[in-house]
């Protein structure tokens, strides 16, 4: 047996409350080694000595290149547990508590593992409407002028003063106007790259937080989007940039004018006095900013001021314009008792409000239910690319890197998480599949099959590219776009819409062998199970899926062709 490989941690991932009444429990071992796991479990107030234990098998569930994870939901009548779990390879048994192994039991409780208490306010709740959503992620400036249509003009506006600027015409009331597009393609969540008032035309340096930029439109028009969107049944998320403010902002502004007689001097990071703003765009200014960008000066977002002002910010948005949620800009970056407020005051104002960090590394530090309830799912864009795109990993290499993405937070957590391919930051998917529209649709359709919210960047259905910032952001191709892949992403929208499994069923990996491209998987949920499988590979490789088939392509008797897929379903 491989001891050494053996994990299990209380109080996390691997050990979590679903509710009060079921409770997530999971053990890593090294991959094929043990044969079975039995879960051994009682009440932590047993009025007995020796106490009662109850055993339950467990699942092994998911695997990477080295480990398995093995798992069970315990529903469980007692409020607070100790267990410990019994292991055998076939050759050996033993049992593991405490972080020793161990081939006997002992009368002293406090050696267990143990759930202290699963406390109800402590259990990690995310929006019920997260496993029917479909984003659709919108960068203002680029999207659209009107209906079907964007000027590509350059713009400026004056605000209290100073100049506000756009690069390609887009506004708020161009997104308004196409939300049938947005209806037609199957989305029902529109996320908005920074639409407040700031200087540049990305409008990450922000002015003001309570106006919508004047090169984007008005706040009535942002009102009309909200209530036009909501009468569609779609919700509407905004980007919350609060790590940082744009070096105009009135609290930055009245620190350069008055130093450190300024009573916002200790809103910022390391001001060096007297606070100049360099005009040279390389100067590393003196004072602590987003990256070394000199026009966004960080905010202390545990000075209680600041928390006030941006919390505030974050209720007016929900309350007053109805707004269904925040993605929060550099979200690893600010101190976590403000994300703890943050979600406190917003989810009082809106229970149901949507929370999603952008965090581009493992983000379960900020996933155990006190701060957000999602991530920007970085980690499926770059498992994606080596897969789909560079086809520098295999099958059996990619199913490790799901599991890993399945395995990292707490269960109700993962439907959650927002599923990218693209953003505002990143080229295009499509440019690093070197434009083969084979492999881009494969991982599209893995998208939007693989638990998570699926979110696409505006024009990526279209057969958007670009590899660097101009040609990512470029006006959408309203005119000219690909057709073919258009109505692909619609099929494929239609399918994860129609099919309860593709949003809320568990994920099983069916095949995934070394040197091959073939992958396939199940999710099931309700009885009905969807299976689905991709060939990444120029050559046709033997899969015969079960049940009645959905949709395919390449698929010849009990093979797919290169480049091809497979949906079926079975119910019942």
């Amino acid at each position: 047996m491989k001891k050494e490989t053996i994990l299990h941690i209380p109080m996390s991932e691997y050990a979590h409350g679903l509710d009060e009444r079921r409770i997530v429990l999971r053990l890593r071992a090294a991959r094929g080694d043990l044969e079975r796991v039995t879960l051994w479990y009682g009440d932590t107030a047993c009025r007995k000595t020796p106490i009662d234990w109850f055993p339950e098998p467990m699942e092994r569930v998911l695997s990477d290149e080295y480990h398995d994870w093995w798992e069970l939901t315990l529903e469980c009548p007692y409020h607070r547990i100790f267990y410990h779990f019994e292991l055998s390879d076939g050759a050996e048994s033993c049992y593991y508590y405490g972080g020793v192994f161990t081939y006997k039991l002992v009368d002293d409780r406090s050696e267990y593992f143990k759930l202290p208490f699963n406390h109800r306010a402590d259990i990690a709740r995310v929006p019920d409407w997260v496993h029917e959503a479909v984003v659709y992620n919108i960068f203002p400036d680029s999207f659209a002028t009107s209906r079907r249509y964007i000027s590509g003009e350059a713009t400026q506006r004056e605000f209290g003063g100073l100049t506000t600027h756009g690069k390609l015409g887009g506004t708020i009331r161009g997104v308004t106007e196409n939300l049938d597009y947005l209806s037609g393609l199957g989305i029902n969540c529109v996320y908005l790259n920074p639409i407040f008032a700031a200087g540049e035309y990305h409008k990450y340096d922000l002015i003001d937080y309570y106006h919508i930029d004047p090169c984007l439109g008005t706040n009535e028009d942002f009102r009309e989007l909200v209530d036009s969107a909501h009468g569609l049944g779609m919700r509407v998320i905004i980007d919350g940039v609060f790590n940082h403010c744009g070096w105009r902002f009135f609290a930055f502004e009245d620190v350069v004018q008055k130093g450190e007689a300024s009573r916002y001097k200790d809103w910022f990071y390391r001001l060096e006095f007297p606070v100049v703003r360099p005009e040279d765009p390389e100067a590393i200014p003196g004072y602590e900013c987003f990256g070394y960008e000199r026009l966004m000066p960080k905010l202390d977002t545990a000075n209680p001021e600041v928390r006030e002002y941006f919390c505030a910010v974050g209720e007016h948005w929900v309350r007053e314009y109805g707004i269904d949620g925040w993605r929060l800009d550099v979200a690893s970056e600010v101190d976590d008792s403000f994300w703890r407020e943050f979600r406190r005051r917003v989810k009082a104002a809106k229970p149901e409000a949507l929370l999603i960090g952008e965090v581009w590394e493992s983000a379960g530090h900020w996933l155990d239910g006190s701060m957000f309830d999602s991530a920007m799912n970085y980690e499926l864009r770059r498992h994606c690319r080596r897969f789909f795109a560079e086809q520098t990993e295999d099958a059996f290499t990619f199913s490790g890197r799901c599991t890993g993405m399945l395995m990292r937070y707490r269960r109700q957590l993962v439907p959650a998480q927002l599923n990218l391919l693209d953003s505002h930051d990143v080229g295009r998917f499509l440019s690093l599949c070197g434009g083969d529209a084979r492999r881009y649709r494969l991982a599209v359709l893995f998208q939007l099959c693989f638990p998570g919210i699926p979110s696409v960047f505006y024009g990526d259905e279209l057969g958007a590219s670009g590899l660097v910032e101009a040609d990512y952001r470029r006006p959408m191709p309203w005119q000219g776009g690909n057709e073919k892949l258009l109505a692909f992403y619609r099929r494929a929208i239609a399918l994860r819409r129609e099919l309860a499994p593709l949003r809320r069923g568990d994920f099983r990996c069916i095949s995934a062998e070394r040197g091959s491209g073939l992958f396939a998987f199940s999710r099931e949920y309700g009885g009905e199970r969807v299976y689905v499988a991709v060939n990444c590979s120029d050559r046709a490789e033997k899969c015969a899926l079960p049940g009645e088939k959905l949709w395919s392509e390449g698929l010849e008797a009990d093979k797919i062709g290169p480049y091809g897929f497979a949906v079926t379903v079975s119910r019942g």
